[in-house]
């Protein structure tokens, strides 16, 4: 069993930046495939960004230049500037023993979100 902690979540104005992160609490194996997902008001959860255990990381098409996702063993951050009102929602650390995408269906392992607002 995996156990995820967020934390970074906060209010911001719109332009500003968060710094999100999120660690197992009982899993000492630095072989994690690991990602953030977010829902906003009126949509699916969604991929926000993700990271194999190799570097090897992957972007939703809303994170791509603004987002930045990184990890040190298996402490998994994400990094975000620039951001809009529409970025506003909860964002979950997932993660998987193997890395066999970054579909919502790929995780098995949830944290329990944490929230980023956004105001104008």
């Amino acid at each position: 069993q995996v156990e995820l902690l967020e934390s970074g979540g906060d209010s911001v104005q719109a332009g500003g930046s968060l710094r999100l992160s999120c660690a197992p609490s009982s899993y000492s194996y630095n072989t994690l495939c690991m990602a953030w997902f977010r829902r906003v008001p009126g949509k699916e959860r969604e991929v926000v960004a993700g990271i194999d255990s190799t570097g090897r990381s992957h972007y939703g098409d809303d994170a791509k230049g603004r987002f930045t996702v990184s990890r040190a063993g298996n402490t998994l951050s994400l990094e975000m500037h620039n951001l809009k009102p529409e970025d506003s929602g909860m964002y979950y650390c997932a993660a998987e023993v193997t890395c066999y995408g970054y579909a919502e269906r790929d995780f098995g392992y949830w944290g329990q979100g944490t929230r980023v607002t956004v105001s104008s």
